[in-house]
């Protein structure tokens, strides 16, 4: 469609649900792909979980419903950095949104490649077949343009595929892990991993044990994704917040107890990242002598990935969309089709993704390869995350008269603390995020971070120069983008009130 299209947007009036939103944020944050990963600290990986739920899924989710019921016109992160630190870091925040989420994609599609691999009658032949590049390639394409074109459709379409893709592909099979793990450890099965109270807490004295101990603070990330949804929500200043809250307990309690229930089966030396978890299932199933269920779970797994890619298709995109009419990219990315979805956004992501597949499917190492791309996208997040708990606190100084409908408790102090804790645990995880991995071989470990920090920083480097080459006319006169506050008042990015707090000419 032509980008003029894009200036009748359809109007669409439906409304999502507490649960409904509650099991959006469910899917884009829970993938089970990653248990097998935290499933080698045994009983540690619990104490992990627990502390990046503290320090990370507790700051994220109540900072997000602040900012996103005070701030809910559209553009997400764009809008919460934007009124912070100006236009040219909003843009910055949310096309890092939007370049971690495509760098994510080949790894979690490679487990719903295996997956589906798992659905055969003789498990040799699908072992066989969840090791062919050629499939898991083919496969990864085929289920990615499939959620493509079922983002495409709009709004309705997507967040029904995503409830009911989220029950059946990860809430069931995450249900299903938990009860036959811990069955199999309760009728006489040998653990694993030793069952001791001391094991609880980890080994703090094994540095390279960070990298992955770091990667559960993004086993929770995502659930301020879906805040651009905040406007379809029924009475958004009491429903958004007790949307994330449910998300919030839901989250935590299934990837605490699917990483114990693998710990318990699988033996730390057989541990796969990207086949432990159809392993484990193969395990226990074959112990109750239910062998065919192993596949029925393998196909709920697949359509749990294909919920999960929806979502995150879906979300950042159209935030991006959004950010595109507001003049910050060329009127190409500003084409729509009748149900308002971003179409020339969605195909050139769609071929960005398609591109780091075969990169990442023919790689010497799928392991190593999915360690980095992981770590890519990790620190691009982390970024991101940086970026919101700033301008959460900045906003409290710069707009402290913005009506917030939900408020951080405890006033300044509490934002500060609240907010500060988040920035750090995130400034932290990203530079743990840095070292090396020892359960994986990365190759030369100054060549992993060098390839990490020169990736991140070219990906950084593009919107700084497009948004310095942005152009008058990019802007779509039709577009229902608010302005930032400061620009309505006329004033520089991040500028004060006419009372005077401050002034940061970002934008300068």
């Amino acid at each position: 469609m032509a980008p003029s299209a894009a200036r009748s947007p359809a109007k669409n009036s439906a409304k999502i649900t507490v649960l409904g939103l509650a099991m959006l944020n469910i899917v884009a944050v829970v993938s089970l792909s990653g248990l097998p990963a935290e499933a080698e600290y045994g009983l540690s990986a619990a104490f992990y979980y627990i502390f990046a739920a503290v320090f990370f899924l507790v700051p994220v989710s109540l900072v997000a419903a602040e900012l996103a019921t005070a701030w809910p016109e559209k553009g997400g992160v764009f809008r919460w950095a934007g009124e912070a630190f100006g236009g040219r870091w909003g843009f910055v925040a949310i096309f890092l949104l939007i370049a971690q989420v495509t760098i994510w994609f080949p790894v979690v599609l490679t487990f719903g490649a295996i997956s589906l691999a798992y659905t055969g009658p003789q498990a040799t032949l699908d072992q066989k077949l969840s090791g062919n590049r050629l499939y898991i390639l083919l496969t990864v394409l085929a289920v990615y343009w499939i959620a493509t074109a079922i983002g495409s459709r709009g709004m309705a379409a997507f967040t029904r595929i995503a409830k009911w893709g989220g029950i059946v592909g990860t809430i069931l099979p995450a249900a299903v892990l938990v009860t036959l793990g811990f069955a199999y450890l309760s009728t006489g099965g040998q653990s694993q991993i030793p069952l001791r109270w001391g094991d609880v807490v980890p080994d703090f004295s094994r540095v390279s044990n960070l990298v992955l101990a770091a990667s559960i603070f993004l086993f929770y990330a995502g659930m301020e994704m879906n805040a651009i949804h905040v406007r379809d929500v029924r009475s958004p200043s009491r429903h958004y917040p007790l949307a994330v809250g449910i998300a919030a307990v839901g989250t935590m309690s299934i990837l605490v107890l699917g990483t114990l229930a693998i710990a318990f089966v699988v033996p730390q030396s057989d541990i796969d990242l990207t086949q432990s978890l159809l392993i484990t299932f193969i395990d226990v199933f074959r112990w109750l002598g239910l062998s065919w269920a192993a596949p029925v779970v393998a196909v709920a797994l697949t359509i749990g990935v294909l919920a999960g890619i929806v979502t995150w298709v879906v979300g950042p995109s159209t935030a991006m969309l959004a950010v595109a009419k507001a003049g910050y990219l060329p009127p190409f990315f500003q084409a729509t089709n009748k149900s308002g979805m971003p179409t020339h956004i969605l195909l050139v992501q769609a071929v960005a993704v398609s591109v780091l597949a075969v990169l990442f499917v023919f790689m010497p190492s799928v392991q190593a390869a999915f360690q980095v791309l992981s770590q890519l996208a990790g620190l691009l997040y982390l970024v991101v995350y940086l970026a919101m708990f700033a301008s959460a606190i900045s906003l409290r100084y710069s707009q402290p008269d913005r009506r917030r409908p939900y408020r951080v408790p405890g006033g300044l102090v509490g934002m500060w603390v609240i907010g500060g804790v988040g920035f750090v645990a995130s400034a932290l995880a990203l530079a743990s995020s840095l070292v090396p991995p020892s359960q994986i071989g990365v190759g030369n470990p100054f060549l992993y971070i060098g390839l990490l920090v020169g990736l991140a920083g070219l990906i950084v480097t593009v919107p700084l120069v497009v948004y310095t080459r942005r152009k008058p006319h990019w802007h779509d006169p039709a577009s229902d983008v608010a302005p930032f506050a400061w620009e309505a008042r006329g004033a520089r990015s991040g500028a004060a009130d006419t009372r005077g707090r401050r002034t940061n000419d970002a934008d300068e």
